[in-house]
């Protein structure tokens, strides 16, 4: 079970770490069996995410951790915000957090000011979800260690819960987990740490909610796990205007840096906030062109592809030669 293995991991790893890094088994354990079954945790519940776990990249972690990464915001601990499990070895503590990438950070700020960014930003996200803030913890977190990573870490966390790696409950472990995956998604929802302004400038509309689904379609629509997926599967041709790049542009690149859009064509607008957004690839996207792309989301209802075709004026001219 999930919270054995972390209980295992904050338990061992100060004695572990003594050893060899190179083909170590608790760190076998740890990158295999303890992401293994984090995923089974979660196979049952909405969301589509990445489990990562790491003790170190060729040496040992001073902070080893369990992550959750929406595909949609980030795939690594770098960059974006997500869930993670945090563990200080020294005083056997685990920590469930709502945190941020520190590297990111870091390259942009350095590391004292990123740290003030990190903890203005965990502010925002608190304040922005602040219906599942209230059910965890809002103190800081001590991770035991002065290292560049931990403290980004420290600084980086929002909100989660602290647990004693010798005395788990179970029931408050699953439960904590669930919320605390639940508000992942809401802030994702919500547009994530984007300003408001900044999300209606680019949605081109002063209404929250719409401006809010908008965003949410478009990071559908860019994801890196959704994009090479719905050309695989629905081909290299613009399903409006029937513009092909290949052919009528000469496009000789390849596939996933085709001129071509993928339009999220069905949920989002139609959501209630809070609602499940999971999707169906390639049922709910269409490949469109730019021009379509635009035009489609001008539309009273942007999954309408006979309406689309019906406004195009024009067939795209084939050089014979």
């Amino acid at each position: 079970m999930l919270h054995k293995g972390l209980s295992r991991l904050a338990l061992e790893y100060s004695y572990e770490r003594t050893k060899p890094f190179a083909g170590s088994e608790f760190g076998n354990f740890v990158r295999h069996d303890l992401a293994i079954e984090a995923k089974k945790h979660i196979l049952f519940l909405p969301y589509d995410l990445k489990v990562k776990a790491s003790v170190g990249a060729g040496v040992w972690a001073a902070v080893p951790w369990l992550a959750f990464f929406d595909p949609l915001i980030t795939e690594t601990a770098t960059t974006g915000f997500y869930i993670v499990y945090l563990v200080n070895s020294d005083t056997n503590e685990i920590f469930l957090s709502l945190n941020q990438g520190t590297t990111a950070i870091y390259r942009e700020y350095g590391e004292a000011k990123g740290q003030d960014v990190l903890r203005r930003r965990a502010l925002d996200m608190c304040e922005r979800v602040s219906k599942f803030s209230k059910l965890f913890d809002a103190e800081s977190i001590n991770l035991g260690s002065e290292a560049s990573l931990p403290k980004g870490y420290m600084a980086g966390h929002a909100f989660g819960r602290r647990y004693d790696a010798r005395q788990i409950d179970k029931d408050q472990f699953d439960i904590d987990l669930e919320r605390m995956l639940s508000a992942y998604q809401y802030l994702i929802d919500l547009g994530g740490m984007t300003p408001s302004d900044v999300m209606q400038e680019e949605a081109g509309t002063t209404d929250i909610e719409e401006t809010r689904r908008y965003i949410l379609s478009r990071r559908i629509e860019r994801a890196s796990n959704v994009r090479p997926r719905v050309l695989e599967r629905k081909g290299l041709v613009c399903e409006g205007c029937g513009l092909d790049p290949k052919t009528h542009l000469r496009f000789t690149g390849p596939p996933n840096e085709i001129p071509l859009d993928v339009h999220h064509s069905k949920p989002i607008m139609n959501l209630a906030e809070g609602e499940s957004r999971r999707y169906k690839i390639p049922d709910d996207f269409m490949v469109l062109c730019p021009t379509c792309h635009r035009l489609i989301h001008k539309m009273d209802d942007p999954s309408d592809l006979d309406a689309l075709r019906d406004r195009i004026a024009f067939t795209p001219r084939i050089k014979t030669s």
